[in-house]
């Protein structure tokens, strides 16, 4: 298996490539474009420190903190969607989601209904074992997916 910083120069090359104007990657539902210069629609599950649902309504956490950063990164307002995991899946499954947080783990059981960033955190879990930490993207938004890619990749220093 690679080494991480090969990992990352192979991860970075391939953003750049993709990012280079060929028209790839594309969004089934145009979520990149819609959300550029607009809204960013976050379904967030409660999971402190990772993320925190307050009384009022008000969100915060680092996966909160991150997910600002990027949308200030396309220009985008954030319009959070509290809930429960599941629920939140389905919900991004139906179209109404663009992004998903709640301190998923790389591993985690959503993987298959929808994509998966590249681990943007280590943690320790429950025993003690190390869990990678990963947003959820709303399947067949490729481009989306990319420009969050390149965002983690660009805080942790890999562009």
């Amino acid at each position: 298996m690679p080494s991480a910083p090969a990992r990352g120069a192979a991860l970075a090359l391939l953003l750049a490539l993709l990012a280079s104007g060929c028209g790839l990657p594309r969004d089934a539902d145009g979520a990149l474009e819609r959300a550029s210069g607009g809204t960013l629609v976050v379904g967030i599950a409660e999971n402190p420190p990772s993320t925190e649902i307050h009384d009022d309504g008000s969100v915060s956490g680092e996966e909160v903190d991150l997910v600002q950063e990027y949308a200030r990164s396309i220009d985008a307002q954030v319009e959070w969607v509290p809930g429960g995991e599941g629920e939140l899946a389905r919900q991004m499954r139906a179209g109404d989601l663009d992004l998903l947080i709640g301190g998923l783990a790389a591993d985690s059981s959503l993987e298959g209904d929808i994509a998966l960033t590249r681990p943007y955190a280590v943690a320790p879990g429950p025993d003690g074992e190390e869990i990678e930490h990963v947003l959820g993207v709303r399947s067949g938004e490729n481009a989306l997916l990319v420009s969050v890619e390149t965002h983690l990749a660009s805080r942790s220093g890999e562009l």
